[in-house]
């Protein structure tokens, strides 16, 4: 198969620079001392990326995909005497739900249709009616449509009534302003393939100190024990416990410090966001209509309801994909979509380039 370079529209992984690639070009031992001091830093980066009291904030790196990490703070966070409500209006909402039930971890479900993002008056009626649970679950970006949730509101109504917060900002950290302090999370996870725009190969965790603390020998998986790995990390200079993934460590360090050139999370929130809103308005001019309503939008990716009952999906991604492009299916449970991320090395011109492609091959579908 030819090695031909496609410009990821995805939600990631996605299009990185080519300086985030040549960082991958050398080779790391995971004992080395240099090594472990790169650790360190990505750590002190990301806390200062979420926070402004780094001191009562840390964070910790694990292996595997996004998911792997969300299953490590489920699984690790919640006791064994603790109740978890999962907020779900998306793919990725249910995932958690699932994640809850696969380790018998007691969890009620605040469901909401895909299309309309969560709201703090009705978390506040649950949390009252339901006085055991402990701990609250909301996806901040909803990536099955690109919708974004109001997790500032959210997190407030879960701290007044005495939760811990968890948000999985999966898609968001990195490309969305957040500040974890001001909106009260005391877990936030992500991934390295995402907004940071590194590549895939671990996830990580930013976590209020104090409740990171409470954590220990909760794990109910012994290479997901979110707390055993920060603790390790804390008393050993940035130690992994088992092998980590140094190439994508390094690229992520790269990507770090490109996020910072670019001029911070802002900055970049405000490249998503043109490109996001230049997507719709020229998709909507060739007949493809988004699945939310504008107000919800993200500028992450964004989910297009198919043009008519005879649209093959299969053959516009084939179309695209000879052009230079790929994009994702859908993953909406009750209507036809597809979707196109906005976010990695991707720029307005991109974006021109791509809707271009769609005009010349819409008509042959």
């Amino acid at each position: 198969m030819d090695a031909q370079h496609y410009l990821l529209l995805t939600p990631g992984p996605l299009t990185t620079t080519a300086t985030v690639k040549q960082a991958m070009l050398y080779d790391w031992c995971t004992w080395d001392e240099d090594y472990n001091q790169l650790v360190q830093a990505v750590r002190k980066k990301l806390v200062r990326l979420a926070v402004s009291d780094a001191e009562s904030y840390t964070a910790v790196l694990m292996q595997g995909s996004g998911t792997f990490t969300v299953e490590a703070a489920i699984g690790t966070v919640l006791g064994p005497d603790d109740q978890l409500l999962v907020c779900a209006n998306g793919a990725y909402g249910q995932r958690i739900a699932r994640i809850a039930s696969i380790l018998n971890i007691p969890f009620q479900v605040y469901d909401v249709p895909e299309y309309e993002p969560l709201n703090a008056e009705k978390l506040q009626a649950i949390l009252e009616k339901e006085k055991g649970i402990t701990h609250v679950a909301a996806v901040h970006c909803e990536t099955t449509t690109g919708l974004l949730n109001p997790i500032k509101e959210i997190a407030a109504v879960a701290k007044r009534m005495g939760k811990v917060m968890i948000v999985d900002a999966m898609s968001s950290f990195g490309g969305i302003e957040i500040e974890m302090e001001r909106w009260q999370v005391d877990f936030l996870i992500s991934s390295a393939n995402k907004c940071i725009q590194g590549v895939p190969g671990f996830g990580f965790v930013i976590a209020k100190r104090s409740e990171l603390e409470k954590c220990k020998e909760n794990a109910r998986s012994l290479s997901l024990d979110l707390y055993d790995q920060w603790n390790t990390m804390e008393k050993h200079g940035g130690k992994w416990r088992f092998t980590s993934p140094t190439h994508a460590v390094h690229a992520f360090y790269q990507a770090l410090l490109e996020l910072e050139d670019e001029g911070g999370v802002l900055a970049r929130q405000q490249r998503y966001a043109r490109n996001q809103q230049l997507l719709v308005e020229r998709m909507e001019e060739l007949g493809f209509l988004p699945f939310i309503d504008r107000r919800y939008h993200s500028p992450i990716i964004t989910s297009f309801l198919y043009p008519s009952e005879h649209f093959s999906f299969e053959n516009f991604y084939q179309m695209l994909k000879r052009q230079g492009f790929v994009i994702y299916p859908g993953k909406v449970s009750q209507s036809a979509t597809f979707r196109i991320g906005n976010i990695g090395d991707v720029h307005e011109k991109d974006i021109i380039l791509l809707t271009e492609a769609i005009q010349k091959g819409v008509f042959i579908q």
